[in-house]
């Protein structure tokens, strides 16, 4: 039986759900030791997503009405921005962690390729060419990021989601615990609101020079979409010399 599944036409569905296994090992092993993947791949994401539901069921109808000659370039960027983000919303980002969304789409285009390859080998005796099975995998799998994102969305505890509990984090301290920030590259760090709950934010410094390695001590001064800008704790370096 298994000689059957491991043939060429089902590598690419076993090789996505070899890789849904090292994600999940990675994020256990990150976490053990203060730190997590799915904050830097969730700050990759455009800051409109961050704590915005943003849904394409939505329709907005713009009649926009231009008599000036302008560089069609910036526009099109723009465009291609919101229609970028547009399409992550649907398929459920900035609802949950976008490493999950990465393991529901793997571990879905994984099984449902295999599943397909063993209705073809009951059907017609053998095994559909890896792109043909490909295809109704790839469609699982895009389906199951937006509706099992979505569910996730109601299962999991909601984190920096209020306006409220982010405004609350400036002025707090907060401990660098992966990577190191620098401007226009984020590091991820812990820190502990009101009642003790710990949270975890990325960050960056707020003056262009400063870095700060894992271990500092930082302090949050504003947030600037899904990201916080920090300074460095004068009080604690002050503590420190004396």
């Amino acid at each position: 039986m298994l000689s059957a599944l491991f043939v060429e036409p089902n590598i690419p569905f076993l090789v996505a759900i070899g890789l849904m296994f090292a994600i999940a090992l990675l994020e256990g092993a990150a976490m053990l030791l203060g730190g997590g993947l799915s904050h830097f791949i969730d700050a990759m994401l455009p800051d409109s997503l961050s704590g915005v539901d943003v849904d394409l069921d939505v329709d907005v109808d713009v009649d926009v009405d231009v008599d000036v000659d302008v560089d069609a370039g910036p526009v099109e960027a723009v465009g291609s921005g919101l229609a970028l983000s547009g399409l992550l919303g649907w398929l459920s980002f900035g609802r949950v962690p976008a490493l999950i969304l990465l393991i529901i789409l793997l571990t879905s285009f994984g099984l449902a390729g295999l599943a397909v390859q063993g209705v073809a080998a009951t059907l017609v005796g053998g095994a559909l060419p890896a792109w043909l099975a490909a295809l109704p995998a790839a469609a699982a799998g895009v389906l199951s990021m937006r509706y099992l994102g979505r569910a996730f969305a109601f299962i999991l505890p909601k984190e920096e989601t209020e306006a409220v509990s982010r405004e609350s984090f400036i002025g707090r301290p907060a401990l660098i615990t992966l990577g190191e920030a620098s401007a226009g590259t984020p590091a991820q760090a812990r820190l502990h609101d009101e009642f003790g709950q710990a949270h975890y934010v990325m960050v960056e410094p707020d003056e262009p020079d400063d870095r700060f390695a894992q271990g500092e001590e930082v302090i949050l001064v504003r947030a600037e979409g899904s990201r916080f800008h920090v300074i460095r704790n004068h009080e604690l370096s002050r503590l420190s010399r004396d």
